[in-house]
């Protein structure tokens, strides 16, 4: 295989594993993240390389893709991972926070999935797979600007969707629920806060409450589906998105 893999915010959690399985595969992975020193040790694990880009900034961005695209020649596969959640009611949700989910969350991944594009289409392949949540679909309280990141990234991706088929790139969503992480584990303080509960019990009265299968995501599982929408099996799934929830939205 000769192909290329950029992964977003891919230092650690979900990108990581995301990172590692698409190197077992065969992709050459091109890791993108903020944390230096995470990023580069991965690279090194995984004999990929590594970009450090704040992706809040939407200046830096252009100018690193343009970058990744003059060096490799192609992006065959676009995980765009990178996110961060904040809680708080509407009312004290501080506006630095909501530009800045929107600016990391939904403007970066429409930046990246316009520059690679092209290239797609003249190679007539590729793959764009955006990390959405299962607040993708539903809502919750307190988390207005994630929650509208991650439903607007939903509309990007059936737009991509829509606009690629015919060129052989398939742009898919995947909406997991919590999944066992760092930015979960940053959570519990003000869940549990916010609850009035204890942190030990965030997990269990919060997290996995409307869950039909009570535990966390593993990183890895979420891992496994990019692996499936980027082979040969997955070549006719498009406009989709993936709902990994424990059974949270089936109620």
């Amino acid at each position: 295989m000769n192909k290329n893999a950029l992964v977003t915010g891919g230092s650690k959690g979900i990108g990581r594993a995301i990172c590692e399985r698409l190197s077992k595969d065969g992709f050459k992975v091109i890791i993108v993240d903020i944390n230096e020193k995470q990023g580069l040790s991965l690279a090194d694990d995984i004999k990929g390389d590594f970009i450090v880009c704040d992706l809040i900034q939407t200046d830096a961005v252009v100018q690193m893709i343009v970058q990744i695209l003059d060096k490799y020649g192609r992006i065959d596969v676009l995980v765009n991972n990178a996110g961060y959640q904040h809680v708080a009611p509407i009312e004290a949700f501080p506006q630095e926070h909501w530009i800045s989910m929107l600016s990391l969350m939904l403007t970066t991944p429409f930046i990246l999935t316009k520059h690679v594009f092209p290239q797609m289409k003249q190679n007539r392949w590729g793959r764009i797979i955006n990390i959405g949540s299962v607040h993708s679909q539903v809502a919750s309280a307190n988390k207005s600007g994630y929650v509208a990141a991650k439903h607007g990234l939903l509309g990007l991706t059936r737009t991509a969707a829509l606009e690629g088929g015919e060129y052989g790139i398939t742009v898919n969503m995947l909406c997991p629920a919590y999944v066992r992480t760092q930015l979960v584990e940053d959570q519990l303080t003000s869940q549990a806060k916010m609850h009035n509960i204890k942190e030990q019990d965030v997990i269990e009265k919060v997290m996995l409450k409307n869950a039909a299968i009570k535990r966390l995501i593993e990183p890895d599982e979420i891992a496994n589906i990019v692996s499936l929408l980027c082979s040969d099996a997955g070549s006719c799934i498009s406009g989709a998105s993936w709902t990994i929830d424990n059974g949270w939205t089936a109620q």
